[in-house]
C-alpha cells in the first residue's frame, strides 16, 4: 500500500509560528497578544530561543538603502566547503547560499541551484507576493489603506479549507484558551491572521482562504470585501476557465512583474483539494536558484515594493518552536526568518518501515531561511535556499545538521577575516 502525504507542519511538535510578539497593535494577529503575555510571565511553552524576541522595529529588510544587487559570480571555495557537508548524497541536493554579512564583499555558493523541484509549501511564498502585489496595484500610494484591508478585512473559514492537517495557534471560542488545533469551518480572522496561519504555521486551509481572497480581491478591485452571498454568487456562476485563468494570473504575472524567472519559480494551484476542485490550476516548481533571487529581492524592498518586502519578511520571523533547518542549536541567538514544506512517499519494501520524513519513494524537504547572528547585531547576515531528496533518512534532522555546519562555518570564516583587518 502506497502511502503519499503532503506535510509541512502537520503535527503540534511541529508548529513555527512567525512575527515579532509586539505586533498585535497594528496586525490584530490574535496569538500575538496571547503568546507575547505568556512569554513575559514565563509561562510559555516551549521557552523561545533567544533570537525570537525582537521587537517589531528591528524585524526589518537589510539593504533597502543600498545599490541593487544581482546574486554575484558564485565562490567557488564557498561552494566547496558547503558540498563537503553533503558527502555522499550531494547529488540528491539543491542549494543556494549568499553571504552578505560584508555587503560590500558578498559570496555566493551554489550546487545544482538550477534543478526545478516541487516547492511543497515553500509556494506560499509566492502566494504571499501575490496578495502584495494586488494591495500594491490597488493603492499604489496609500500603505494605510493596505493596512485597513489587511487589519480590517474579516474572513470566515468555509470549505475551500477542506481538507487539511495542519494545526495553527488560535484562540478556541469555546474553552478561550489559546491552542493548537486545525481550521474548521466557521472560523473567523482577519486577512492578517490567514496570512500568518498560511507561512507560519504552513496551513494548507489557511493558504487556500488567502488565493479565495487574493481571486476576490482581483475581481472586486477596491470594492473588496464583499458580502458572502457576493463572493459565492462569482465563484458559482463564474465559468471554471475563466476561474482557472484568473488564478493563474494572479499567481504567476507577479513573477514576471518582480524580476523573477516563471519558467523557474512557480505555484499553479490551490493547496487544499476543494480549492482544486472549485478552481482547476496547474503545476507547481521551483529552484533553489529562483527562490534566493525571491529572498534578495525582499531584502532590497524589490519584492513589489518596500512595504510589501518588510511585511512579509515579518510574517517569516519565527516567534515560537522552531523546526527543520531553524530548529538547529546554533541558531538559538540568531533571529531566523523560515519557510519550509515536505513531500514523502513510501512503498512496501523488505525490513523497511515507512516513517514521517523517511520516504523510499520520494523524501522531499525544501527550507528557505534568512538568519542574523546574533539577532540584533547581525554580525553574520546569510540567506539559505535548500531542497532535497535523500530517501530513507530523516530529511528534517539532515537539514538541521546541515544549518549548525553552515553556521559554524559563516562563523570561522569571519573570525579568520576579522583576525586579518
Amino acid at each position: 500500500m502506497f502511502l503519499a502525504l503532503l506535510l509541512c507542519l502537520p503535527l503540534f511538535r511541529d508548529a513555527a509560528p512567525a512575527w515579532p510578539l509586539d505586533g498585535y497593535a497594528s496586525t490584530g494577529i490574535g496569538r500575538l497578544r496571547d503568546t507575547a503575555a505568556l512569554t513575559k510571565s514565563g509561562t510559555a511553552s516551549p521557552t523561545l530561543f533567544p533570537g525570537a524576541l525582537l521587537p517589531t522595529k528591528q524585524v526589518d529588510i537589510r539593504l533597502a538603502d543600498r545599490a541593487p544587487l544581482s546574486l554575484p559570480t558564485v565562490d567557488t571555495k564557498l561552494t566547496d566547503d558547503i558540498v563537503k557537508f553533503l558527502g555522499k548524497d550531494a547529488d540528491h541536493y539543491s542549494l543556494a547560499v549568499l553571504d552578505l554579512s560584508d555587503p560590500d564583499a558578498p559570496r555566493y555558493a551554489e550546487h545544482r541551484a538550477g534543478e526545478r523541484i516541487n516547492p511543497g509549501s515553500v509556494g506560499k511564498l509566492v502566494v504571499a507576493m501575490a496578495i502584495f502585489q494586488l494591495l500594491a496595484d490597488l493603492y499604489p500610494d496609500d500603505t494605510g489603506a493596505r493596512m485597513r484591508v489587511l487589519r480590517d478585512t474579516m474572513i470566515t473559514a468555509d470549505e475551500f479549507i477542506q481538507y487539511d492537517s495542519h494545526p495553527v495557534r488560535i484562540r478556541d471560542r469555546d474553552s478561550e484558551q489559546l491552542v493548537w488545533r486545525q481550521l474548521r469551518m466557521g472560523d473567523r480572522g482577519n486577512l492578517w491572521e490567514f496570512l500568518d496561519w498560511m507561512l507560519s504555521a504552513s496551513s494548507n486551509a489557511a493558504a487556500s482562504m488567502v488565493i479565495k481572497q487574493a481571486m476576490l480581491l482581483k475581481e472586486f478591485g477596491r470594492s473588496y470585501p464583499v458580502a458572502t452571498e457576493v463572493q459565492d454568487r462569482f465563484f458559482r456562476e463564474t465559468p471554471k476557465q475563466q476561474l482557472s485563468a484568473t488564478l493563474a494570473g494572479i499567481l504567476q504575472s507577479p513573477v514576471a512583474r518582480n524580476g523573477l524567472d516563471p519558467d523557474s519559480l512557480r505555484q499553479g494551484s490551490f493547496f487544499t483539494s476543494t480549492g482544486k476542485q472549485r478552481v482547476p490550476g496547474t503545476s507547481s516548481y521551483a529552484t533553489s536558484r529562483e527562490l534566493m533571487r525571491y529572498l534578495l529581492k525582499l531584502e532590497q524592498g524589490r519584492l513589489v515594493d518596500a512595504f510589501s518586502s518588510r511585511q512579509i519578511k515579518r510574517l517569516l520571523y519565527l516567534t515560537e518552536r522552531r523546526i527543520r533547518y531553524a530548529s538547529a542549536p546554533a541558531l538559538g541567538n540568531a533571529a531566523v526568518y523560515f519557510k519550509s514544506g515536505s513531500l514523502y512517499k513510501c512503498r512496501p519494501e523488505p525490513d523497511f518501515k515507512c516513517r514521517k520524513y523517511h520516504g523510499n519513494v520520494w523524501n522531499m524537504m525544501n527550507s528557505v531561511a534568512i538568519i542574523e547572528a546574533p539577532a540584533g547585531e547581525r554580525k553574520l547576515f546569510y540567506l539559505v535556499t535548500l531542497m532535497s531528496n535523500v530517501l530513507y533518512k530523516n530529511s528534517a534532522v539532515e537539514h538541521q545538521t546541515l544549518a549548525m555546519r553552515i553556521q559554524r562555518l559563516m562563523e570561522r570564516d569571519h573570525a579568520v577575516a576579522r583576525a586579518a583587518r
